[in-house]
């Protein structure tokens, strides 16, 4: 798999990985995130016009999508029953998307973003398992409770290297 940034050009296939991103988590129980056309197509091209948005390809197909933002994220300012690893520098992973059918998409947007910033936050709705279940298994650390602009809550997680856990 290739990770690259994402160009306008490249909005109608990010677009379709979205929505197959979110067949599965309907089709999962997750049925309250990414409601109301959200992530539409102004906040995909926001995080390109940024240069924080990013596609995976393989085999010269749009494959899965994700944004990679440097802190500090404003709704991580307040966290809930836990506490963050560190107040270091971080980076954000957000809108991470693939087609089901694809396998290893996290996996290798994890090894790009760790390539680039060795403390990483990310969170996820409470229904999203299969998201959970990659956090964890990426070796994220639960960290406990946010809320976002809108107020709703999302589980928040951190992994670091051992120099930036102090």
């Amino acid at each position: 798999m290739t990770i690259r940034p994402a160009t306008e050009a490249d909005l109608k296939d990010i677009m379709a990985v979205l929505e197959a991103a979110k067949g599965i988590m309907r089709a999962s129980g997750n049925t309250e995130q990414w409601v109301g056309g959200y992530p539409s197509a102004e906040v995909i091209t926001a995080d390109i016009l940024n240069g924080n948005g990013y596609i995976v390809t393989t085999h010269n197909r749009t494959v899965g999508y994700f944004a990679f933002i440097p802190s500090p994220e404003p709704t991580y300012a307040v966290i809930y029953d836990g506490k963050w690893q560190n107040d270091n520098p971080y980076h954000v992973v957000h809108r991470i998307a693939s087609y089901p059918e694809v396998h290893g998409v996290f996996r290798a947007i994890m090894d790009w973003c760790f390539g680039k910033d060795p403390n990483i936050r990310i969170d996820t709705h409470r229904d999203n398992r299969i998201m959970q279940h990659n956090i964890l298994k990426y070796g994220f650390e639960y960290c406990g409770i946010i809320h976002l602009a809108s107020g709703d809550e999302r589980l928040a997680y951190q992994k670091c290297s051992r120099a930036q856990a102090s």
